[in-house]
């Protein structure tokens, strides 16, 4: 009766490297689909339902990485048994939290560099080698010859995740899980695994064993944050990146300076809706399974200033290293200049987590010291009307972004050179008839991001009022539209790079 092509249907489960399982995918939807029948008939069997979205969480990454799942396993085990061997110890000697604040076991120093060295070291191996090798080969006048390392999807997220749960237990901030499947349910979960946010343990952990609870708020937020992340993702990022963004910054010397502009604009739209489309869902599809995340964007582009952006932008990572980078350094602590200097170094490192290139290094002491700037100057900038001080602040972000996108200094020069010799202004309404799609959803991207918070609050109570048929309708009528507007081939999310 059915014609099923049960090769190809095998083939889905199967790791393929041009086509990482992704959340905005028609396969990730069905699959999930029937994850959370699943998921939702186990109900009060809260360990068997740990151990099975663990094994869904492995099988999701499986299908983003392949069999480099393990170093996802590895890093688990060594966390796990590292923390359980720090506190046994702290017990050992008889210290609380307040005694654990004041007084370093050095075996306790010992084991916490044990799991920096690992977490880190799988980290510099995969994503460092060749850049740190040819940096050496260029200081030193030899030559390096890449190596072929495949990079594993979102390795800086969960290792740096798994790295904040040994450092708190370390500072005494947070008690070791007895259970390794509750410390794997809580590195592995999968709406956040290969592209953040990244989730402290200790916000995510008292949740694990909690009674298996979504409240009608929580399920309509849920569904709201997947539409919103889906329609940022698939049908704004992914339409203006294919359709104009990619051209621009391939060949920047074929287009005038106004179209290098609007490609600027058009990828500072797209990074954000790729990004915090991502977040979006993953904090939506974490709510339909009972789990509150903390928002990872806040409008970054309404920022008055850098350090606001930074308060807004990539939450989850700016507060990671805010708490274990900058503040460690001394922070603001021990003067001004120091300050300073732990502001770009915490930025620097930001960078080069981002990626193994020197652009991103760039990047990150680009942002270093504009947030230098702004602390020295803060006083001056109050006096500035808020519409000037969000004018320039997002242009620095932009300006900020064309090396970021690039990666290459001669193209980011051309980019410029063409802005700033070739503008061309007379030809924008040429661009919109040519490029009609494109600027309307440029548009639109802005014009939802800009409008005030109220707004976006009140849809979200709408769409959470709406009875279980209203919602399951509006969830079609979205699906339809993203596959009339995607792009044919699968458009990974930008930072399943990072």
């Amino acid at each position: 009766m059915f014609d099923i092509d049960w090769s190809r249907l095998w083939g889905q489960f199967v790791y393929d490297p041009q086509s990482p399982m992704i959340f905005s995918s028609g396969f990730f939807l069905f699959l999930f689909l029937g994850f959370s029948l699943v998921y939702w008939l186990m109900g009060k069997k809260t360990t068997l339902r740990l151990l099975f979205v663990t094994a869904f969480s492995y099988f999701f990454y499986y299908k983003s990485s392949g069999f480099y799942f393990f170093l996802l396993a590895v890093v688990t085990v060594s966390d796990f048994l590292i923390a359980r061997a720090i506190h046994h110890n702290n017990e050992r000697h008889g210290l609380d939290a307040e005694g654990i604040s004041k007084r370093k076991l050095p075996l306790n120093r010992f084991l916490l560099v044990l799991s920096l060295a690992l977490d880190l070291g799988i980290l510099f191996y995969f994503k460092y080698t060749n850049f740190f090798g040819e940096v050496w080969a260029s200081i030193t006048g030899g030559t390096f010859t890449a190596l072929d390392i495949f990079l594993p999807v979102g390795i800086s997220f969960f290792t740096f995740q798994s790295l904040s749960y040994t450092i708190d237990i370390f500072r005494g901030q947070l008690k070791p899980l007895n259970s390794l499947l509750d410390y794997a349910f809580y590195v592995s979960f999968f709406p956040q695994l290969v592209a953040g946010p990244i989730v402290r343990a200790r916000d995510f952990i008292p949740q694990i064993r909690r009674p298996l609870v979504v409240t009608e708020e929580m399920f309509g937020r849920g569904v709201f944050l997947i539409l919103a992340g889906l329609f940022k993702k698939a049908i704004i990022s992914d339409y203006i990146s294919v359709n104009f963004v990619e051209r621009v910054f391939e060949q920047p010397d074929l287009y005038s300076g106004l179209e290098n502009l609007l490609g600027i604009y058009g990828y500072t739209l797209q990074i954000y809706c790729d990004f915090s489309g991502y977040s979006d869902m993953a904090i939506g599809l974490a709510l339909l399974l009972g789990f509150q995340f903390p928002k990872n964007f806040d409008s970054p582009y309404k920022s008055k200033s850098i350090s606001e952006y930074w308060r807004r932008w990539h939450i989850s990572l700016s507060t990671w290293l805010k708490d274990y980078i900058y503040i460690s350094m001394g922070g603001n602590r021990k003067g001004k200049f120091r300050q300073y200097i732990n502001l770009l170094t915490t930025m620097l490192l930001g960078g080069l987590w981002h990626g193994a290139s020197i652009c991103f290094v760039l990047w990150g002491a680009f942002h270093g010291l504009l947030l230098c700037i702004d602390k020295a100057t803060h006083k001056i900038q109050e006096r500035w009307p808020g519409w000037l001080r969000v004018f320039i602040t997002f242009h620095l972000v932009c300006l900020g972004f064309i090396v970021f996108r690039t990666q290459s200094f001669e193209k980011s020069g051309l980019m410029l050179s063409q802005i700033f010799n070739h503008f061309e202004p007379q030809i924008f309404l040429q661009w919109v008839e040519s490029y009609a799609g494109v600027a309307f959803l440029i548009a639109l991207g802005y014009l939802l991001h800009f409008l005030p918070a109220s707004i976006s609050e009140r849809t979200q109570r709408s769409v959470t009022a709406m009875p279980l048929v209203g919602k399951a309708l509006l969830i079609v009528i979205f699906v339809f539209i993203v596959v009339q507007i995607k792009s044919s081939e699968v458009q990974p999310f930008i930072y399943f790079q990072f």
